[in-house]
């Protein structure tokens, strides 16, 4: 009985229904082992409480559900339990009572209220090492955040994390938010590798709503150079999905390229990729979706392709987007007293007639002055939090006419480009240009919270989906 009290904990928002067959009725009626004062050594408020939450309101649709046991011991390795919820702001009343009743149980508790700018993240090893992930947890101000750390019963190597972050609606009566229940080794013993993980890069990935991949493969060299010389056969790892989640890592001394390829089902190796740079000590979380990809823009910033730093070959690389839509332009065709950052119209205009570079520039900058008008627009919806969602719908409608605006005058680009006979790789970089853009205001719509609400957002978000799929097929045509 007391291995089943203990076993219970450990799994309570891990793997609790791999023990339903051992359950007592008692135990199937409230779904958690009643504890004597004696016997409580666990957070079961805050257990209590999020398995409540969870089971009530917790949405199925992008739930994470994993358990790694060793094989030998049968003990658990690591765990996680990822829900997504939408409740009354009322089912969270005693939320700070439960989680400070529980404060003694715990060596951990942490209470991030909105206003705060702390971002958080879980860190995520197995018990061997081997395995290792970040989870971001708090990753908005707008966000209100109770953590608790606590021992792990069954494996004393593990801690065991309880965290549920939200955010309310405009009118404060809706929360929305994300329950967490991990198992993973310590902290402490973890940072006893520390020397290891500074010449490890790793790669944390997801794969997002839109994709159903189940396998990557990893390439690396030490230059670009090298790297576009590699056979298709020369990878160094697979990379397999489970729970829409992989991962690889390597030991190196010095930083490297590297790509990450899709296997397709029948076998075959997607005909686009991803290069990142692959960096000693670093972690590269990102998010891979049809098409394009959800960067990891602190990385980029601090050691990648935005740091001055990177080893990728900017022609080889995705276009780079930045706030303003610009492409990143290659070392080569720079001069001086230039920004380091240039336009696609001076990208195609040193291809183009002098009456045909003027017609490029005019349409880019069009493109930028619509791009900036969307960009203040979302800002001005997201500081809008207690207006209707009626005096929403001009705005979302206003972004609708900007983007098709834009795709207009990107027209007229595509078709300069081919009248001109720029190459089939030249013309991808523009396509991959229209994409990150349109890429760009997905995000943005996708943090606006009201969408599902207002009829123009949902009509906005289905045409960015129309055409980023309508230039991934432009794409292919090349």
């Amino acid at each position: 009985m007391k291995r089943l009290i203990i076993m219970l904990l450990i799994l309570g928002n891990a793997a609790a229904p791999a023990l339903a067959q051992s359950k007592s009725k008692e135990q199937k009626k409230y779904d958690l082992t009643i504890m004597t004062n004696k016997e409580q050594q666990y957070p079961l408020r805050v257990f209590r409480l999020l398995k409540s939450i969870r089971d009530k309101f917790g949405m199925k649709e992008g739930q994470t559900y994993s358990v790694l046991k060793n094989p030998d011991t049968g003990l658990i390795e690591s765990a996680e339990r990822i829900t997504h919820f939408i409740c009354n702001i009322k089912e969270l009343k005693t939320i700070d009572e439960d989680f400070m009743a529980d404060e003694p149980f715990s060596y951990q508790i942490l209470h991030l209220l909105p206003g705060n700018t702390q971002q958080f993240d879980i860190k995520v090893v197995s018990a061997d090492g081997q395995r290792s992930s970040t989870l971001p947890i708090r990753t908005k101000s707008t966000q209100e955040m109770w953590y608790l750390a606590t021992k792990n019963l069954e494996n004393p190597q593990l801690r065991d994390v309880y965290a549920i972050v939200w955010e309310t609606d405009a009118f404060d009566t809706k929360a929305e938010g994300t329950i967490y229940g991990i198992s993973s080794l310590r902290p402490d013993l973890y940072t006893k590798n520390q020397e290891t993980a500074k010449n490890t890069f790793r790669i944390d990935g997801r794969v997002g709503y839109d994709l159903t991949d189940s396998l990557y493969v990893v390439y690396m060299a030490d230059t670009s150079e090298e790297l576009d010389k590699q056979a298709d056969d020369a990878f160094i790892a697979y990379m397999p999905v489970k729970n829409k989640r992989f991962s690889f890592s390597v030991e190196i001394d010095k930083p490297k390229v590297g790509r990450i390829r899709t296997v397709m089902p029948d076998g075959s190796l997607c005909h686009l990729w991803t290069n990142l740079d692959f960096v000693p000590g670093e972690t590269y979380h990102i998010t891979t979706h049809n098409g394009y990809y959800e960067e990891d823009r602190d990385y980029e910033q601090r050691v990648g392709r935005f740091s001055g730093k990177s080893l990728i070959a900017p022609r080889q690389e995705s276009v780079t987007i930045t706030g303003d839509f610009k492409f990143e332009d290659s070392e080569d065709d720079k001069v001086a007293d230039t920004s380091d950052v240039e336009t696609v119209e001076s990208y195609l205009g040193r291809k183009l007639p002098p009456e045909e570079a003027a017609k490029v520039n005019a349409r880019v900058k069009a493109i930028e002055a619509d791009a900036k008008m969307i960009d203040e627009t979302f800002d001005a919806i997201k500081n809008m939090r207690n207006t209707s969602y009626l005096q929403l719908e001009p705005h979302f409608k206003q972004i609708l006419t900007l983007s098709k605006s834009i795709d207009t005058r990107f027209q007229g680009l595509a078709n300069s480009a081919k009248d001109n006979c720029l190459s089939p790789n030249e013309q991808m970089e523009m396509y991959k240009f229209i994409i990150d853009m349109y890429r760009y205001q997905n995000k943005k719509l996708n943090e606006v919270r009201t969408i599902r609400h207002t009829k123009s957002a949902q009509k906005l978000q289905k045409y960015i989906t129309s055409q980023i799929e309508k230039y991934l097929d432009e794409m292919s045509k090349l």
